[in-house]
């Protein structure tokens, strides 16, 4: 019965926020707060801010951009000692928000799921999570254990600087090329190769990515613009001994 699962708030309920919700109803009453949403889809109960931001644990499931003003509008409802996690695609500016924005009582972990609605639709188990202490390690290590035992997801505990190191060319690359490949449509889609066609696949994977994700991934990482620097460099080299 939904009474006796711990409460969650969720705030955000956008298309990272029902994919949290659908994997986290399971295990808890998942309170949802969303301006924009009016409709839970079974998944979670629409309140109001101070009601989701009052609950033990706390998912923060909004865009990068919105997170400071976020935090400012949930830190005098959190309950001390609560639990607070976000799903931001970089680490580093999160963890600074947070740290700057939350009270000294509550324990702040960042999260990533390595996967998103498109490539987690049919299943997550196996897929990755990376867990990064904000404040509190041992909140960490058991939102690590959760990720792992009752999600099914391979967890890689990491510091935020780390996770945004090599999302740099992880997420980077990828969201970069499928913007180039995207504004490239109509592709071949007769005589094609497997390996261009596992190329569209990954684009299709972040087709439908919001703006907000792309530029979170490609100016809030503070590792990015170098990464780009290099694959721009690298292509223009590329381009000159084609033309030479």
């Amino acid at each position: 019965m939904s009474a006796l699962k711990p409460k969650l708030g969720l705030i955000g309920f956008g298309a990272f926020g029902r994919l949290t919700a659908k994997h986290l109803s399971p295990q808890f009453d998942i309170l949802a707060h969303d301006p924009a949403v009016s409709d839970g889809e079974g998944l979670a109960r629409m309140t109001t801010l101070e009601e989701a931001a009052a609950c033990p644990t706390v998912v923060l499931a909004v865009p990068v951009g919105v997170l400071a003003e976020t935090v400012a509008a949930i830190a005098p409802h959190l309950a001390p000692g609560a639990l607070i996690l976000d799903v931001g695609s970089v680490k580093v500016k999160p963890a600074e928000v947070m740290l700057d924005g939350l009270p000294e009582g509550v324990a702040i972990v960042g999260t990533l799921p390595l996967f998103g609605p498109q490539s987690g639709k049919d299943g997550i188990a196996g897929l990755r999570i990376a867990v990064c202490p904000v404040r509190g390690d041992k909140a960490a290590w058991r939102v690590a254990a959760f990720c792992r035992k009752a999600l099914g997801l391979k967890v890689f505990v990491v510091t935020p600087e780390d996770h945004d190191r090599e999302a740099a060319t992880v997420q980077g690359l990828t969201h970069l090329i499928a913007k180039v490949l995207l504004a490239m449509e109509p592709l071949p889609t007769r005589m094609t190769t497997t390996s261009f066609e596992r190329v569209v696949q990954g684009v299709d994977m972040v087709r439908h990515d919001s703006a907000a994700v792309f530029r979170a991934i490609e100016h809030d990482n503070p590792f990015a613009a170098e990464v780009r620097r290099r694959f721009f460099d690298l292509a223009e080299q590329a381009r000159a001994e084609l033309d030479d």
